[in-house]
């Protein structure tokens, strides 16, 4: 029996993130998308491991104490003595929030397959990556595929999520690599953005077709504030948005994602796991920061009782 639900595999980030528009005072917090679908997946009870590269200094240090505390198995974290953990700004204003990075050369991008903790990734029963996991460096690129094909020789799912990044490589080398991804994914969660970038459609139910007909199995195509629709291949189903005070959307994706993955590896339909998902993302949109307002399952269960 694999030790973990889920293993997430990318590129962990420190956060700070602007308290208010136009003022200077930045909230430091935790950040990196696979980072913050582990979190979120483990305080939904799921139980989840880590593998990353951090630089040896007080940030890594930072986050081997938060996934502690968060109870998210770091065993497949390696430290870098001649790299450095990777950092990013928020920062709020009336079209929405913007994000400035300081990761060319990060630790976690220096990832390479024949380093993988591959005990770690072979005891799982879900590996989670994602488009920013591969668009690091080339060799995290290969490093995702390599984990991918690993975990299937246990039979392990595959999740991925497509969280492009245009200032990380350019549309076609993205378009070019992901596809490798989509077509192992057993669980593929776009945002709509992502998909029509990618496929080159603007209609969510070609982007569905445009994804099923490169392999995904199950498609959680995320629609924002307007919810997600989950399609099968078989059957489509829309999941509508949930109204909330939002104040940061950051991590939202994300939150879906690891919410979800704790759903679906305890028994969860691909729906179920959606609303579950879908209510979680919007609990933790009225909160700053990708981390601090995950939510728990009680708020979680509350909000779709009041739905009922």
């Amino acid at each position: 029996m694999a030790r973990f639900d889920i293993v997430s595999i990318g590129e962990p980030m420190i956060e700070f993130n602007q308290t208010r528009p136009a003022e200077t005072a930045y909230l430091q917090g935790f950040g990196g998308d696979t980072s913050n679908a582990a979190i979120a997946a483990a305080r939904q009870g799921a139980k989840v491991a880590y593998v990353t590269r951090l630089g040896d200094d007080d940030f890594a240090r930072l986050f081997l104490a938060l996934w502690r505390e968060e109870g998210v198995d770091a065993s497949g974290v390696a430290l870098d003595r001649s790299a450095f953990t990777a950092v990013y700004f928020v920062r709020h204003g009336p079209n929405g929030h913007t994000f400035h990075y300081l990761r060319a050369g990060s630790a976690a991008s220096r990832m390479r397959p024949q380093e993988l903790p591959m005990d770690v990734i072979r005891d799982a029963r879900i590996v989670h990556a994602s488009g920013i996991s591969m668009a690091i460096s080339p060799s995290a690129f290969r490093s995702v595929i390599t984990s991918y094909k690993e975990a299937r020789t246990v039979q392990a799912k595959l999740s991925f999520d497509s969280n492009l990044r245009l200032k990380l490589w350019p549309i076609e080398e993205a378009r070019a690599a992901m596809a490798q991804a989509i077509a192992l994914a057993d669980y593929f969660f776009p945002s709509l953005e992502d998909a029509q970038a990618l496929s080159g459609a603007s209609d969510p139910q070609a982007i569905l077709d445009w994804a099923h007909g490169l392999g995904a199995k199950n498609v959680f195509l995320k629609l924002g504030a307007d919810g997600v629709i989950v399609s099968d291949g078989a059957s489509r189903k829309t999941v509508p948005g949930l109204k909330m005070k939002s104040v940061d959307a950051t991590g939202a994706g994300d939150c879906f994602c690891g919410a979800a993955l704790a759903r679906l590896a305890a028994g969860d339909s691909p729906l179920e796991a959606a609303r579950y998902a879908n209510a979680a993302a919007a609990l933790k949109t009225t909160g700053f920061g990708a981390v601090a307002p995950l939510p728990r399952p009680e708020a979680v269960r509350k909000v779709l009782e009041q739905l009922s």
